[in-house]
């Protein structure tokens, strides 16, 4: 089995080192670790060091030994989804399994018609869900980077995010929409690709024109209709396989 991942604002170098707080608390009262079994320590940045349990502490401190540091560059093509605000808890699925799947950014879009509306308060504490979300599916994963969860923006803002992007599409429900498919579209091997999910009540016609005009083409995943909570991880694993990192 693959070694748990918990994370440390900075990664140690060779030698001893104790694991406290909630990541030392999870690994000794969750995980139950005991002397001599792996384990890794990763910032969620791509660096991350295998280290041997020397002893538990307490309910939350873990001696280790901190073997061989590594840093594991960024993955290219690098891989964005636009993710428009979805109904009720959907946000934080579509968070934890594209995070799951390899996506390395997330995008939270106002679409105009978005039932769920980020403000205030609320908006911040929606954030700061998504954000703790693909940490915490980053360390399930095993994975030693985690996908950055941008703040809101608006279509405005994403124009300008897409004009800068190597490939972008807009996922398209409309199955008598003459776009193409993703599954044939011509990808960069490097670079970045941009993926834009609408909301359940699909991208409007002045969005989908603006999102055009900066250089994402409509493209349709199949034939069914996914959900906005799933199209997105589809949408990644099509990418990931077709560009290669998969391989």
């Amino acid at each position: 089995m693959t070694a748990p991942v918990f994370v440390v604002d900075t990664v140690p170098g060779p030698g001893s080192f104790l694991l406290d707080g909630p990541e030392g608390r999870h690994a000794v009262s969750v995980k139950r670790l005991h002397e001599g079994e792996e384990l890794v320590l990763a910032d969620g940045r791509g660096r991350w060091a295998e280290c041997v349990v020397l002893a538990a502490e307490g309910k939350d401190q873990l001696t280790v030994r901190v073997a061989e540091v590594h840093e594991d560059p960024e993955e290219s093509p690098r891989i964005t989804v636009v993710q428009a605000l979805p109904k009720g808890d959907r946000g934080e699925l579509a968070v934890e399994t594209m995070t799951e799947t390899g996506v390395d950014a997330i995008v939270p879009w106002a679409a105009s018609r978005c039932i769920t509306q980020w403000k205030g308060d609320r908006g911040l504490k929606a954030l700061a869900k998504w954000r703790s979300t693909a940490r915490e599916a980053g360390k399930q994963s095993r994975r030693t980077r985690f996908p950055e969860v941008a703040d809101l923006m608006t279509t405005k803002q994403l124009a300008a995010l897409l004009a800068t992007a190597d490939f972008a599409a807009v996922l398209h429900e409309d199955r008598a929409h003459p776009s193409g498919a993703l599954a044939t579209a011509e990808l960069p091997a490097k670079g970045s690709i941009v993926l834009i999910v609408g909301p359940e009540g699909g991208v409007s016609p002045d969005e989908l024109a603006a999102f055009e005009a900066a250089g994402a083409k409509p493209y349709r995943l199949g034939r069914s209709v996914l959900r906005t909570s799933t199209a997105g991880t589809a949408a990644t694993a099509l990418v990931l396989g077709r560009t290669g990192r998969w391989s």
